[in-house]
């Protein structure tokens, strides 16, 4: 019995003894543990330097992953519009590169129902997210609304908006009150068409001041050519515009005054100087401006002034160019002041601005519409681009000297009939014969016609 219990004695003093054993093992093999750990913690933490340049663990939003948006558009490139065509491809493609977005449009022809149509619109708050309308006084109604959205903010948030265009198109196209508003495409040009064949012929420079054009003028009338072609009594106007802007600048020229001002009767007093020199043809009084064309086409006259509408329709497009008219003495206008109009562009309304998702969408739609690729598509050659664009395909080299006479506008200026009232400019034309033949002083007519436009 004694043997027994002191079996059982030590057997227990084993089992206490292998207990106490692996406890300390199992606290060993943690402690073991948790260093490792903590080393590989220490190890595989990024520095400093590292974390600033690790890629983030979630990727930007996939244009998938972004709201839908349907924009909605107006334009006045619908109807039998020659360039309806070229909006919609622009259109369709925009909406593949962005297949998140859709546009609603209602492009159609701007006759006046459409005209009053948007105006209604936007009185009562139905206006779209985009337009593309006209950036004069046609558009006095639309602005009166208030519901465009300046460049000036645009760009604040989207300093590439609108980076193409021309700076000279984007004064061009702002708005009466100043403020530039809208990004314009394409518009048109008036300049001094020249047959250069005429010039080479007797070693003449191309009237690029005014000494050389009244040279030009002496040697053309010394040889039978008649130096200018003008119906002075049909279509004097290209030449009323040139001359006022080169005597006055484009400042003093685009200001409606009441009395009126020494630089534009000094510009109108031309008139007569260039008749006194014999520089028009001898029945400028009575022919109109057709045959007067016609001199020019068919190189009886060595000169004349029109507009960019009438370049595609001059036959000899090889020898034909467009220069910069000259300055009169002692003239304000600097180098390379043009006559000229954009009237129309692509506005943002609040609407669509004030709502992040079509802020950006809108965004992008005008930037699609008015980038260098679209603007020459819009362009195709014809008027000018807003955009320094190259020459497209097949130009012929009165088309590219159109384009490169436009393209060095140091300044636009829009004609003087946007300035004034109808009656008024009607008064103004009906008295350049007697100006020119010295029965009408300069100042006289002026004060007419300006008195005439305050009436209205």
């Amino acid at each position: 019995m004694k043997n027994v219990k002191k079996f059982l004695s030590i057997l227990l003093t084993v089992v206490l003894m292998a207990s106490l054993m692996t406890g300390c093992g199992n606290k060993k093999d943690a402690k073991e543990t948790a260093q490792e750990t903590d080393q590989s913690t220490v190890t595989e933490t990024p520095s400093a330097e590292s974390a600033e340049t690790a890629e983030p663990t979630e990727a930007a939003p996939t244009e998938a992953a972004k709201n839908p948006v349907t924009l909605a558009t107006v334009s006045m490139f619908g109807g039998t519009d020659p360039n309806a065509a070229t909006y919609q491809g622009i259109n369709d493609q925009f909406m593949k590169d962005n297949s998140y977005i859709t546009l609603e449009d209602d492009s159609q022809s701007s006759d006046q129902d459409w005209k009053t149509k948007i105006a209604a619109d936007f009185a009562v708050g139905n206006e779209p997210d985009v337009i593309q309308y006209f950036t004069d006084a046609n558009a006095s109604d639309v602005l009166a609304a208030n519901k465009f959205v300046s460049l000036d903010e645009i760009k604040a948030q989207y300093p590439d908006y609108a980076k193409d265009t021309l700076e000279t198109a984007l004064k061009a196209a702002a708005n009466p009150d100043g403020v530039e508003r809208a990004v314009p495409t394409t518009g048109y040009w008036e300049g001094l068409f020249c047959n250069k064949d005429l010039f080479d012929k007797y070693s003449l420079e191309l009237p690029t001041d005014w000494d050389k054009l009244l040279k030009a003028i002496d040697t053309f009338k010394a040889n039978g050519i008649v130096p200018i072609a003008v119906s002075l009594n049909n279509v004097p106007h290209y030449w009323v515009e040139f001359l006022m802007l080169s005597a006055a600048g484009p400042e003093g020229y685009a200001t409606v005054p009441t009395q009126a001002p020494e630089d534009w009767a000094k510009g109108l007093s031309m008139f007569k100087t260039l008749r006194d020199l014999g520089a028009f043809p001898e029945d400028t009084d009575t022919i109109d401006n057709d045959l007067a064309g016609e001199l020019f086409k068919n190189k009886q006259a060595a000169m004349q002034l029109d507009g960019s509408w009438y370049a595609g329709g001059i036959p000899d497009q090889d020898n034909t160019v467009v220069v910069t008219f000259p300055t009169i003495p002692g003239g304000k206008a600097p180098a390379g002041a043009m006559v000229g109009g954009i009237s129309s562009g692509f506005y943002i309304t609040k609407k669509a601005w004030d709502d992040p998702d079509k802020r950006d969408a809108a965004v992008k739609f005008v930037m699609a519409h008015t980038n260098k690729d679209s603007v020459t598509k819009y362009w195709n050659g014809n008027g000018q681009a807003a955009c320094a664009v190259e020459p497209i395909a097949n130009m012929t080299p009165l088309g590219v000297s159109g384009l490169n006479y436009s393209s060095a506008a140091t300044s636009i200026s829009a004609p003087t009939d946007s300035r004034l009232s109808q009656e008024a400019y009607n008064t103004l034309i009906a008295g350049i014969v007697g100006v020119s033949t010295g029965d009408v002083k300069p100042e006289d007519l002026l004060n007419e016609v300006l008195s005439v436009n305050a009436s209205k």
